[in-house]
């Protein structure tokens, strides 16, 4: 008896994506599978960027597939097409823009830059096209982070080209002022600024926009949810109980604004001692897993108390630049995959698909 595309189809539901948990068959991963005798062919498109599990998923089809009787030879293609995802009714959506994610805190000094930078960077690690707007204005840090200097250019008066640090492109106030200037500004002004560093940016073709929101939760914060049109949220927080308690009130405040919560990042969550090895919970622990039973959302990753991520950001390379090999690299990485799943999870967005319709005096 022959072999059929069926039997393939069939045996590539017991292949098991080991970032999403789901089979190649029930996400519309696998496609395209021919049998031309006892040669079979397939293809497999993640939704996500995942360019690290490529060889893994190629190999767990080829074992799969190759456990049939009459299989003489398997080819597996692996790739990734990342997609536009639905935002909140009514906001406009970016051109050049498919995903915005905000990466957001309810109090400052919990690492929410250092976090947002680092998921950017391990986002284009993963083969994502990737852009970085620094929302916070009374603060801007992406340019010492990303140890970028000098001005967008503009070649109409209008818009302006966004800066590029470690394949990320990028824009922030910082760029546009003396870095010793302080932003001496009113609510209403700084989110003008705002949209017109997001608006106005000529970004090109990004799978993802990273937002690093500036901390707290007032007028500005909630106007920029309501403007930005963000397909999910990133909270970061520490262990200790007082941002808990903030970063409660930034994960309710998306919620009244109908954005999705995508998960937690607990930041310092412990320390290590270089010398002798010993751990400590500085900040307590068990907050951010309180959290995520309290809300029903998931906590992404830990990451810990180091010397080292803080030395690399300031010094304009992060840790996913500066140790891409090393633990906490990693774990960055696996915090971006598991954004990146929950993005395309989501609904996908569909006003690019209906017609304009134009009413005129006939």
């Amino acid at each position: 008896m022959s072999l059929t595309t069926e039997q393939v189809t069939e045996t590539l539901r017991t292949v098991i994506d080991p970032n999403t948990g789901k089979d190649l068959v029930s996400t519309r991963s696998a496609r395209n599978v021919r049998v031309d005798g006892g040669n079979v062919s397939v293809e497999v498109e993640l939704g996500y960027p995942g360019r690290s599990q490529f060889d893994l998923i190629r190999q767990k089809v080829i074992d799969a597939v190759r456990a049939l009787p009459g299989v003489a030879n398997v080819s597996v293609a692996v790739s990734m097409k990342i997609v536009a995802h639905a935002v909140q009714r009514g906001v406009k959506l970016l051109p050049g823009v498919r995903n915005v994610i905000a990466v957001a805190s309810g109090k400052g000094g919990v690492g929410k830059s250092t976090t947002a930078v680092n998921l950017a960077l391990a986002l284009a690690s993963e083969g994502a096209r990737v852009g970085m707007l620094d929302a916070d204005i009374y603060g801007p840090s992406l340019p010492m982070m990303l140890g970028i200097s000098g001005r967008p250019e503009s070649s109409d008066g209008q818009t302006m080209q966004p800066l590029e640090g470690h394949g990320l492109q990028a824009n922030s106030i910082g760029f546009l002022i003396d870095q010793d200037n302080p932003m001496v500004w009113r609510g209403p002004m700084v989110t003008s600024a705002l949209e017109q560093l997001l608006r106005q940016t000529n970004w090109s073709d990004l799978d993802y926009l990273i937002v690093d929101m500036p901390p707290g939760t007032g007028d500005i914060q909630l106007t920029l949810s309501q403007k930005v049109p963000v397909t999910g949220a990133v909270i970061v927080t520490t262990p200790q109980d007082i941002a808990l308690l903030d970063a409660r009130k930034g994960l309710k405040m998306f919620e009244k604004v109908g954005i999705p919560i995508l998960g937690i990042v607990e930041n310092m969550a412990v320390y290590c001692c270089p010398n002798c090895g010993h751990t400590e919970h500085i900040f307590g622990a068990g907050g951010a897993a309180k959290m995520s039973t309290d809300y029903h959302v998931d906590v992404l990753g830990s990451l810990p108390l180091n010397l080292s991520i803080r030395e690399q950001a300031d010094s304009g390379r992060p840790t996913v630049v500066a140790e891409p090999d090393g633990q906490i690299a990693e774990i960055y990485r696996e915090v971006a995959r598991k954004v990146a799943i929950k993005v395309a999870d989501k609904a996908r967005d569909m006003t690019n698909k209906f017609p304009s319709i134009v009413v005129q005096n006939t």
